[in-house]
Protein backbone atom coordinates (compact mmCIF):
# COMPACT_ATOMS: atom_id res chain seq x y z
CA UNK A 1 0.00 0.00 0.00
CA UNK A 2 1.31 3.26 -0.60
CA UNK A 3 1.99 6.28 1.19
CA UNK A 4 -0.77 7.96 3.33
CA UNK A 5 -1.33 11.58 3.44
CA UNK A 6 -3.27 13.97 5.92
CA UNK A 7 -4.47 16.78 3.70
CA UNK A 8 -7.43 19.05 4.75
CA UNK A 9 -5.97 22.32 3.80
CA UNK A 10 -5.05 22.86 0.12
CA UNK A 11 -3.88 25.98 -1.32
CA UNK A 12 -3.54 26.43 -5.20
CA UNK A 13 -1.63 29.07 -6.85
CA UNK A 14 -3.56 30.50 -10.02
CA UNK A 15 -7.36 30.81 -10.88
CA UNK A 16 -6.71 30.06 -14.34
CA UNK A 17 -7.74 27.01 -16.03
CA UNK A 18 -5.94 24.39 -14.71
CA UNK A 19 -6.38 26.06 -10.98
CA UNK A 20 -10.28 26.43 -11.23
CA UNK A 21 -10.07 22.85 -12.69
CA UNK A 22 -8.07 21.36 -9.95
CA UNK A 23 -10.38 23.70 -7.17
CA UNK A 24 -13.50 22.33 -8.64
CA UNK A 25 -12.20 18.22 -8.43
CA UNK A 26 -11.18 18.98 -4.84
CA UNK A 27 -14.45 20.55 -3.61
CA UNK A 28 -16.08 17.77 -5.31
CA UNK A 29 -14.28 15.40 -3.16
CA UNK A 30 -15.94 16.32 -0.20
CA UNK A 31 -13.08 15.80 2.02
CA UNK A 32 -11.07 19.16 2.34
CA UNK A 33 -11.73 21.08 5.00
CA UNK A 34 -10.26 24.43 3.13
CA UNK A 35 -9.46 25.33 0.27
CA UNK A 36 -7.67 28.97 -0.89
CA UNK A 37 -6.90 29.58 -4.70
CA UNK A 38 -4.29 32.45 -4.97
CA UNK A 39 -4.44 34.44 -8.08
CA UNK A 40 -2.68 37.91 -8.69
CA UNK A 41 -5.12 38.83 -11.45
CA UNK A 42 -8.01 40.89 -10.63
CA UNK A 43 -10.43 38.10 -12.76
CA UNK A 44 -10.22 34.31 -13.49
CA UNK A 45 -8.52 33.11 -16.57
CA UNK A 46 -5.11 33.47 -15.95
CA UNK A 47 -3.08 33.99 -19.82
CA UNK A 48 -6.70 34.14 -21.18
CA UNK A 49 -7.46 37.87 -18.90
CA UNK A 50 -6.27 40.06 -22.05
CA UNK A 51 -6.30 43.67 -22.01
CA UNK A 52 -5.54 45.94 -25.07
CA UNK A 53 -2.70 47.96 -23.17
CA UNK A 54 0.44 48.44 -24.67
CA UNK A 55 2.33 46.37 -24.59
CA UNK A 56 6.14 47.62 -24.22
CA UNK A 57 9.61 45.06 -23.61
CA UNK A 58 11.14 47.47 -22.42
CA UNK A 59 12.40 44.70 -19.43
CA UNK A 60 12.83 42.39 -22.23
CA UNK A 61 16.56 40.70 -21.94
CA UNK A 62 17.94 39.88 -25.51
CA UNK A 63 19.07 37.13 -25.51
CA UNK A 64 16.85 35.86 -22.96
CA UNK A 65 18.10 33.11 -21.50
CA UNK A 66 17.34 32.30 -17.72
CA UNK A 67 14.11 31.01 -16.32
CA UNK A 68 15.18 32.87 -13.24
CA UNK A 69 13.29 36.32 -13.48
CA UNK A 70 12.12 36.73 -10.70
CA UNK A 71 8.47 37.40 -9.68
CA UNK A 72 5.86 38.66 -12.22
CA UNK A 73 5.15 42.86 -11.60
CA UNK A 74 1.86 44.54 -12.58
CA UNK A 75 1.32 47.26 -14.87
CA UNK A 76 -1.13 49.86 -13.39
CA UNK A 77 -4.09 50.99 -15.60
CA UNK A 78 -4.51 55.09 -15.91
CA UNK A 79 -7.21 57.10 -14.91
CA UNK A 80 -10.14 56.89 -17.67
CA UNK A 81 -9.43 53.58 -18.71
CA UNK A 82 -11.91 51.46 -16.91
CA UNK A 83 -14.65 52.65 -18.47
CA UNK A 84 -13.08 51.36 -22.01
CA UNK A 85 -12.13 47.84 -20.50
CA UNK A 86 -15.13 46.96 -19.66
CA UNK A 87 -16.15 48.23 -15.94
CA UNK A 88 -12.60 47.06 -14.25
CA UNK A 89 -12.03 49.01 -11.02
CA UNK A 90 -9.60 51.80 -10.55
CA UNK A 91 -6.15 51.58 -9.86
CA UNK A 92 -6.67 47.81 -11.77
CA UNK A 93 -3.76 45.55 -11.68
CA UNK A 94 -2.84 44.39 -15.48
CA UNK A 95 -0.49 41.47 -15.35
CA UNK A 96 1.28 40.88 -19.18
CA UNK A 97 -0.67 38.10 -21.38
CA UNK A 98 0.72 36.39 -24.20
CA UNK A 99 -2.62 36.56 -26.25
CA UNK A 100 -2.65 39.16 -29.16
CA UNK A 101 -5.68 41.06 -30.05
CA UNK A 102 -6.71 38.82 -32.93
CA UNK A 103 -5.76 35.44 -31.36
CA UNK A 104 -8.39 32.83 -31.81
CA UNK A 105 -7.65 29.64 -30.61
CA UNK A 106 -5.55 26.80 -32.63
CA UNK A 107 -8.09 24.24 -31.04
CA UNK A 108 -11.93 23.38 -32.39
CA UNK A 109 -13.72 24.18 -29.22
CA UNK A 110 -15.65 20.55 -29.60
CA UNK A 111 -11.95 19.39 -28.16
CA UNK A 112 -10.78 22.28 -26.10
CA UNK A 113 -13.91 22.78 -23.73
CA UNK A 114 -14.02 21.02 -20.40
CA UNK A 115 -15.70 17.36 -20.50
CA UNK A 116 -19.09 18.91 -18.13
CA UNK A 117 -19.28 22.48 -19.68
CA UNK A 118 -20.64 23.53 -22.96
CA UNK A 119 -19.72 26.15 -25.25
CA UNK A 120 -21.86 28.66 -26.57
CA UNK A 121 -23.86 27.44 -29.17
CA UNK A 122 -23.14 30.45 -31.34
CA UNK A 123 -19.63 30.33 -30.81
CA UNK A 124 -16.92 30.13 -33.76
CA UNK A 125 -15.61 26.72 -34.07
CA UNK A 126 -12.06 27.96 -33.47
CA UNK A 127 -13.05 30.57 -30.77
CA UNK A 128 -11.96 34.57 -30.15
CA UNK A 129 -9.84 34.85 -26.66
CA UNK A 130 -12.90 36.97 -25.75
CA UNK A 131 -15.13 33.92 -26.04
CA UNK A 132 -13.08 32.06 -24.19
CA UNK A 133 -12.39 34.46 -21.24
CA UNK A 134 -15.85 34.91 -20.84
CA UNK A 135 -15.94 30.79 -21.51
CA UNK A 136 -13.84 30.55 -18.13
CA UNK A 137 -15.28 33.25 -16.13
CA UNK A 138 -18.57 30.93 -16.64
CA UNK A 139 -17.17 27.91 -15.93
CA UNK A 140 -15.22 29.28 -12.17
CA UNK A 141 -18.79 30.30 -11.02
CA UNK A 142 -19.29 27.69 -9.00
CA UNK A 143 -15.72 27.85 -7.17
CA UNK A 144 -15.43 31.87 -6.98
CA UNK A 145 -15.90 31.75 -3.77
CA UNK A 146 -12.73 29.78 -3.19
CA UNK A 147 -10.55 32.80 -4.69
CA UNK A 148 -8.42 35.58 -3.51
CA UNK A 149 -8.37 37.97 -6.31
CA UNK A 150 -5.31 40.66 -6.36
CA UNK A 151 -2.97 38.35 -4.29
CA UNK A 152 0.32 37.11 -5.09
CA UNK A 153 1.88 34.15 -3.48
CA UNK A 154 5.34 35.52 -2.75
CA UNK A 155 6.85 32.23 -1.73
CA UNK A 156 6.45 28.66 -0.98
CA UNK A 157 8.68 26.55 1.58
CA UNK A 158 8.03 23.09 3.71
CA UNK A 159 7.04 24.42 6.81
CA UNK A 160 7.07 21.35 8.99
CA UNK A 161 7.79 17.62 8.50
CA UNK A 162 5.72 15.79 11.16
CA UNK A 163 6.46 12.83 13.48
CA UNK A 164 4.21 10.57 11.53
CA UNK A 165 5.77 11.91 8.07
CA UNK A 166 3.00 14.04 6.75
CA UNK A 167 4.68 17.81 5.57
CA UNK A 168 3.26 20.91 5.92
CA UNK A 169 3.57 24.19 3.70
CA UNK A 170 4.24 27.76 4.56
CA UNK A 171 2.59 30.01 1.71
CA UNK A 172 3.31 33.37 2.08
CA UNK A 173 1.04 36.04 0.20
CA UNK A 174 0.67 39.61 -0.40
CA UNK A 175 -2.38 41.90 -2.00
CA UNK A 176 -1.24 43.76 -5.40
CA UNK A 177 -1.69 47.70 -4.48
CA UNK A 178 -0.26 50.01 -6.61
CA UNK A 179 0.84 52.69 -3.50
CA UNK A 180 -0.03 51.53 -0.14
CA UNK A 181 1.52 47.52 0.16
CA UNK A 182 -0.57 45.56 3.10
CA UNK A 183 1.97 43.19 4.76
CA UNK A 184 2.76 39.91 4.08
CA UNK A 185 0.59 37.18 5.25
CA UNK A 186 1.81 33.42 5.75
CA UNK A 187 -0.58 30.72 5.87
CA UNK A 188 0.40 26.85 6.46
CA UNK A 189 -1.30 24.46 4.35
CA UNK A 190 -1.24 20.77 3.96
CA UNK A 191 -0.48 20.39 0.41
CA UNK A 192 -0.31 22.90 -2.77
CA UNK A 193 -1.45 22.81 -6.45
CA UNK A 194 0.89 25.14 -8.69
CA UNK A 195 -1.23 26.10 -11.69
CA UNK A 196 0.28 29.46 -12.57
CA UNK A 197 0.90 28.57 -16.11
CA UNK A 198 4.16 28.65 -17.99
CA UNK A 199 3.68 31.77 -20.41
CA UNK A 200 5.39 34.65 -18.45
CA UNK A 201 9.16 33.99 -19.04
CA UNK A 202 10.31 34.61 -22.90
CA UNK A 203 13.31 32.56 -24.02
CA UNK A 204 15.13 33.94 -27.07
CA UNK A 205 17.94 32.14 -27.63
CA UNK A 206 21.74 33.05 -27.38
CA UNK A 207 22.43 33.59 -31.07
CA UNK A 208 26.24 35.10 -32.36
CA UNK A 209 26.01 38.51 -32.58
CA UNK A 210 22.43 39.01 -30.87
CA UNK A 211 23.54 40.88 -27.98
CA UNK A 212 25.14 43.98 -30.02
CA UNK A 213 22.97 43.70 -32.97
CA UNK A 214 19.91 44.73 -30.31
CA UNK A 215 21.75 47.41 -28.37
CA UNK A 216 22.36 49.29 -31.68
CA UNK A 217 18.72 48.78 -32.67
CA UNK A 218 16.34 49.29 -29.54
CA UNK A 219 13.47 47.95 -30.34
CA UNK A 220 13.74 45.83 -33.09
CA UNK A 221 13.80 42.58 -31.27
CA UNK A 222 11.00 41.18 -29.85
CA UNK A 223 9.32 37.95 -28.70
CA UNK A 224 5.59 37.15 -29.10
CA UNK A 225 4.91 38.09 -25.72
CA UNK A 226 4.68 41.48 -27.23
CA UNK A 227 3.10 41.45 -30.18
CA UNK A 228 -0.22 42.72 -30.27
CA UNK A 229 -1.76 43.63 -33.85
CA UNK A 230 0.01 43.44 -37.76
CA UNK A 231 -0.72 47.01 -38.33
CA UNK A 232 2.22 47.04 -35.79
CA UNK A 233 4.31 45.71 -38.63
CA UNK A 234 3.15 48.07 -41.67
CA UNK A 235 5.69 48.08 -44.35
CA UNK A 236 8.49 46.76 -41.76
CA UNK A 237 11.10 44.57 -43.17
CA UNK A 238 10.11 41.44 -40.54
CA UNK A 239 11.48 38.07 -39.75
CA UNK A 240 9.57 36.29 -37.53
CA UNK A 241 11.24 33.37 -35.79
CA UNK A 242 9.42 29.67 -35.24
CA UNK A 243 6.84 28.19 -36.38
CA UNK A 244 4.95 26.68 -33.78
CA UNK A 245 0.81 27.68 -32.84
CA UNK A 246 2.14 31.12 -32.19
CA UNK A 247 4.34 31.75 -34.81
CA UNK A 248 2.82 30.45 -37.71
CA UNK A 249 -0.48 32.76 -36.41
CA UNK A 250 1.12 35.50 -36.37
CA UNK A 251 2.94 34.71 -39.70
CA UNK A 252 -0.19 34.85 -41.12
CA UNK A 253 -1.52 37.82 -39.33
CA UNK A 254 2.08 40.17 -40.07
CA UNK A 255 1.98 39.27 -43.67
CA UNK A 256 -1.12 41.36 -44.12
CA UNK A 257 0.66 44.69 -43.02
CA UNK A 258 4.26 43.89 -43.13
CA UNK A 259 7.40 44.68 -46.39
CA UNK A 260 6.59 41.48 -48.71
CA UNK A 261 8.05 38.50 -48.06
CA UNK A 262 7.65 38.47 -44.56
CA UNK A 263 10.54 35.54 -44.11
CA UNK A 264 9.72 32.89 -41.55
CA UNK A 265 12.76 31.55 -40.08
CA UNK A 266 12.45 28.00 -38.37
CA UNK A 267 14.23 24.89 -37.38
CA UNK A 268 11.96 21.87 -38.44
CA UNK A 269 8.66 21.77 -40.24
CA UNK A 270 5.55 23.07 -38.34
CA UNK A 271 2.65 20.48 -36.99
CA UNK A 272 0.49 22.68 -37.71
CA UNK A 273 -0.45 23.15 -41.77
CA UNK A 274 0.00 26.32 -43.93
CA UNK A 275 -0.11 26.65 -48.05
CA UNK A 276 3.12 28.37 -49.47
CA UNK A 277 2.51 32.11 -50.58
CA UNK A 278 4.20 34.42 -52.62
CA UNK A 279 4.29 36.56 -49.60
CA UNK A 280 6.10 34.79 -47.40
CA UNK A 281 10.01 33.21 -47.77
CA UNK A 282 11.30 30.66 -45.54
CA UNK A 283 13.96 30.15 -44.07
CA UNK A 284 16.73 28.18 -41.97
CA UNK A 285 17.22 29.16 -38.33
CA UNK A 286 19.84 32.22 -37.38
CA UNK A 287 23.16 32.20 -37.18
CA UNK A 288 24.15 35.07 -36.69
CA UNK A 289 23.37 38.89 -36.07
CA UNK A 290 25.44 41.52 -37.83
CA UNK A 291 25.43 44.56 -36.91
CA UNK A 292 26.77 46.23 -40.19
CA UNK A 293 23.91 46.83 -43.04
CA UNK A 294 21.46 46.01 -40.09
CA UNK A 295 21.94 42.01 -41.27
CA UNK A 296 21.61 38.40 -40.80
CA UNK A 297 22.96 35.31 -41.55
CA UNK A 298 20.78 32.00 -42.08
CA UNK A 299 22.25 28.49 -41.91
CA UNK A 300 22.36 28.02 -45.33
CA UNK A 301 24.82 31.33 -45.37
CA UNK A 302 22.58 33.64 -47.16
CA UNK A 303 22.18 37.00 -45.53
CA UNK A 304 19.24 39.39 -45.46
CA UNK A 305 20.35 43.57 -45.11
CA UNK A 306 18.50 45.89 -43.53
CA UNK A 307 15.68 44.17 -41.22
CA UNK A 308 13.37 46.53 -39.54
CA UNK A 309 11.78 43.94 -36.96
CA UNK A 310 12.48 40.66 -35.68
CA UNK A 311 9.73 38.49 -33.29
CA UNK A 312 10.99 35.76 -31.65
CA UNK A 313 8.13 32.78 -31.53
CA UNK A 314 10.28 30.44 -29.32
CA UNK A 315 8.25 29.75 -26.34
CA UNK A 316 9.11 30.35 -22.75
CA UNK A 317 10.70 28.91 -19.58
CA UNK A 318 8.91 27.22 -16.98
CA UNK A 319 9.67 29.48 -13.92
CA UNK A 320 8.52 29.09 -10.28
CA UNK A 321 9.47 32.51 -8.75
CA UNK A 322 8.24 31.40 -5.39
CA UNK A 323 9.79 28.24 -5.00
CA UNK A 324 13.37 28.97 -4.78
CA UNK A 325 14.67 27.04 -1.51
CA UNK A 326 13.03 22.91 -2.46
CA UNK A 327 15.81 20.84 -2.70
CA UNK A 328 16.15 18.62 -5.16
CA UNK A 329 15.34 21.52 -7.53
CA UNK A 330 12.34 21.70 -9.65
CA UNK A 331 14.32 23.92 -12.22
CA UNK A 332 17.41 24.34 -13.61
CA UNK A 333 17.99 25.38 -16.77
CA UNK A 334 14.01 25.99 -17.00
CA UNK A 335 13.32 23.88 -20.60
CA UNK A 336 11.63 21.31 -17.90
CA UNK A 337 10.61 20.55 -14.58
CA UNK A 338 12.96 17.85 -12.86
CA UNK A 339 12.27 15.45 -10.35
CA UNK A 340 8.32 14.81 -11.28
CA UNK A 341 6.31 11.78 -11.40
CA UNK A 342 3.99 11.91 -14.59
CA UNK A 343 4.87 15.37 -15.63
CA UNK A 344 3.21 15.97 -12.33
CA UNK A 345 3.61 15.17 -8.53
CA UNK A 346 6.89 16.08 -6.83
CA UNK A 347 8.29 13.20 -6.53
CA UNK A 348 10.27 13.74 -2.85
CA UNK A 349 7.33 16.07 -1.43
CA UNK A 350 4.11 14.62 -2.90
CA UNK A 351 1.93 17.50 -1.73
CA UNK A 352 3.09 19.03 -4.31
CA UNK A 353 1.70 18.74 -7.54
CA UNK A 354 1.83 20.73 -11.29
CA UNK A 355 -0.84 20.45 -13.40
CA UNK A 356 -0.45 20.65 -17.64
CA UNK A 357 3.13 21.31 -17.68
CA UNK A 358 2.95 19.29 -20.95
CA UNK A 359 3.32 20.77 -24.37
CA UNK A 360 1.00 20.25 -27.83
CA UNK A 361 -1.54 18.72 -25.06
CA UNK A 362 -5.16 20.08 -25.07
CA UNK A 363 -5.22 21.87 -22.04
CA UNK A 364 -8.44 22.15 -20.69
CA UNK A 365 -9.37 17.90 -20.24
CA UNK A 366 -5.83 17.77 -19.34
CA UNK A 367 -6.49 19.87 -16.45
CA UNK A 368 -9.13 17.61 -15.42
CA UNK A 369 -7.54 14.56 -15.90
CA UNK A 370 -4.51 15.32 -13.62
CA UNK A 371 -6.95 17.43 -11.15
CA UNK A 372 -8.57 13.97 -10.38
CA UNK A 373 -5.97 12.30 -9.53
CA UNK A 374 -4.33 14.89 -7.43
CA UNK A 375 -7.95 14.70 -5.52
CA UNK A 376 -8.11 11.11 -5.04
CA UNK A 377 -4.27 10.67 -4.30
CA UNK A 378 -4.51 13.21 -1.28
CA UNK A 379 -7.93 11.86 -0.56
CA UNK A 380 -6.24 8.15 -0.14
CA UNK A 381 -8.39 7.23 -2.16
CA UNK A 382 -5.47 6.27 -5.09
CA UNK A 383 -1.81 5.69 -3.71
CA UNK A 384 1.27 6.45 -5.63
CA UNK A 385 3.40 3.75 -6.73
CA UNK A 386 7.58 3.54 -4.57
CA UNK A 387 9.98 6.52 -4.72
CA UNK A 388 12.24 4.32 -6.31
CA UNK A 389 9.34 3.40 -9.38
CA UNK A 390 8.85 7.19 -9.62
CA UNK A 391 12.23 8.00 -9.72
CA UNK A 392 12.50 5.08 -12.94
CA UNK A 393 9.62 6.48 -14.33
CA UNK A 394 11.91 9.99 -14.57
CA UNK A 395 14.69 8.38 -15.50
CA UNK A 396 12.98 6.49 -18.78
CA UNK A 397 11.50 9.91 -20.12
CA UNK A 398 15.04 11.01 -19.73
CA UNK A 399 16.73 8.60 -21.66
CA UNK A 400 13.60 8.70 -24.08
CA UNK A 401 13.94 12.80 -24.64
CA UNK A 402 17.97 12.80 -24.96
CA UNK A 403 18.31 14.30 -21.24
CA UNK A 404 15.11 15.59 -21.46
CA UNK A 405 15.19 19.89 -22.65
CA UNK A 406 12.73 21.36 -24.02
CA UNK A 407 11.41 17.60 -25.48
CA UNK A 408 10.64 16.19 -21.88
CA UNK A 409 6.82 17.18 -21.51
CA UNK A 410 6.31 17.24 -24.88
CA UNK A 411 3.49 15.21 -25.84
CA UNK A 412 2.95 14.98 -29.25
CA UNK A 413 -0.15 12.48 -30.82
CA UNK A 414 -1.33 10.09 -29.95
CA UNK A 415 1.10 10.11 -26.78
CA UNK A 416 -1.61 13.26 -25.37
CA UNK A 417 -4.63 11.63 -26.09
CA UNK A 418 -3.18 8.08 -24.38
CA UNK A 419 -1.90 10.16 -21.26
CA UNK A 420 -5.98 11.92 -20.84
CA UNK A 421 -6.99 8.00 -20.35
CA UNK A 422 -3.98 6.83 -17.99
CA UNK A 423 -4.84 9.14 -15.86
CA UNK A 424 -8.71 8.48 -16.07
CA UNK A 425 -8.27 5.18 -15.32
CA UNK A 426 -5.86 5.69 -12.18
CA UNK A 427 -8.55 8.03 -10.96
CA UNK A 428 -11.16 5.70 -11.49
CA UNK A 429 -9.26 2.82 -9.73
CA UNK A 430 -10.49 4.63 -6.52
CA UNK A 431 -13.23 2.96 -4.79
CA UNK A 432 -16.61 4.34 -5.07
CA UNK A 433 -15.29 6.35 -8.15
CA UNK A 434 -18.64 6.46 -10.26
CA UNK A 435 -20.69 7.97 -7.08
CA UNK A 436 -17.88 10.04 -5.25
CA UNK A 437 -15.89 12.88 -6.89
CA UNK A 438 -16.18 14.43 -9.79
CA UNK A 439 -15.64 12.50 -12.96
CA UNK A 440 -13.03 13.38 -15.52
CA UNK A 441 -12.96 12.81 -19.25
CA UNK A 442 -11.99 10.03 -21.13
CA UNK A 443 -11.55 9.84 -24.68
CA UNK A 444 -12.99 7.97 -27.59
CA UNK A 445 -13.00 7.60 -31.02
CA UNK A 446 -14.22 10.67 -31.76
CA UNK A 447 -11.82 12.81 -29.58
CA UNK A 448 -8.85 10.45 -30.94
CA UNK A 449 -10.24 11.24 -34.69
CA UNK A 450 -10.83 15.05 -34.03
CA UNK A 451 -7.19 15.62 -32.14
CA UNK A 452 -5.87 13.70 -35.26
CA UNK A 453 -7.48 16.03 -37.55
CA UNK A 454 -7.48 19.74 -35.84
CA UNK A 455 -4.06 20.94 -37.93
CA UNK A 456 -6.29 19.88 -41.38
CA UNK A 457 -9.57 21.04 -39.57
CA UNK A 458 -7.48 24.71 -38.56
CA UNK A 459 -6.29 25.12 -41.54
CA UNK A 460 -10.30 24.65 -43.70
CA UNK A 461 -11.15 27.43 -41.16
CA UNK A 462 -8.40 29.89 -42.13
CA UNK A 463 -8.90 28.88 -45.58
CA UNK A 464 -12.20 30.47 -45.50
CA UNK A 465 -11.18 34.16 -44.45
CA UNK A 466 -13.38 36.68 -43.14
CA UNK A 467 -16.14 33.65 -43.25
CA UNK A 468 -14.68 31.17 -40.77
CA UNK A 469 -16.64 33.63 -38.12
CA UNK A 470 -19.73 31.92 -39.08
CA UNK A 471 -18.49 28.53 -39.01
CA UNK A 472 -19.51 26.92 -35.67
CA UNK A 473 -18.88 23.23 -36.42
CA UNK A 474 -16.77 20.65 -37.62
CA UNK A 475 -19.25 19.25 -40.34
CA UNK A 476 -19.81 23.29 -42.03
CA UNK A 477 -15.66 22.44 -43.08
CA UNK A 478 -16.46 18.77 -43.73
CA UNK A 479 -15.39 16.93 -41.16
CA UNK A 480 -18.56 14.47 -40.41
CA UNK A 481 -17.23 11.90 -37.75
CA UNK A 482 -20.27 9.49 -38.75
CA UNK A 483 -19.52 10.05 -42.15
CA UNK A 484 -15.37 8.88 -41.36
CA UNK A 485 -16.86 5.89 -39.59
CA UNK A 486 -18.91 4.33 -42.41
CA UNK A 487 -16.61 5.03 -44.96
CA UNK A 488 -14.10 3.32 -43.03
CA UNK A 489 -16.40 0.09 -41.68
CA UNK A 490 -16.43 0.21 -46.05
CA UNK A 491 -12.99 0.29 -46.84
CA UNK A 492 -12.45 -2.43 -44.20
CA UNK A 493 -15.02 -4.51 -45.50
CA UNK A 494 -13.42 -4.08 -48.86
CA UNK A 495 -10.52 -5.25 -47.79
CA UNK A 496 -11.85 -8.96 -46.44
Amino acid sequence: MGRKFSVKNVCIVGAGPSGVAAAKYLLAEKAFERIDVYEQRSRVGGVWDYSPEQKTPDDLPVPSVTPHAGLAKPKWLQSGTRKALGGRVEEDSLFLSPLYDRLETNIPRTLMGYSDFDWPEDSQLFPKHETVTKYLEDYAADVKHLIHFNTQVLDISLAATEEDGQETWSVKTQKVQHNMKEDAKVQTYDAVVVANGHFAVPFIPQIKGMKEWAEKYPGAVSHSMYYQKPEDYKDLKTVIVGNGASGIDIAMQVMTACRHPLIQSQKSESFLLSDPSPKKQERPEIVEFIVQDKAVRFADDSIEKNIDSILFCTGYFYSFPFLNNLSPPLVTSGTHVENLYQHMVYRQHPTLCFPVLQQRVIPFPMSEAQSAVIARLWNNRISLPSEEDMKAWEDNLLKETNGGGRDFHLLKFPKDANYINEMYDWSMSAPHADTKGKRPPHWGEKEYWMREKFPEIKKAFQDRGEGRHQVTSLEELGFDFEKYKKDRLVEQKSLL
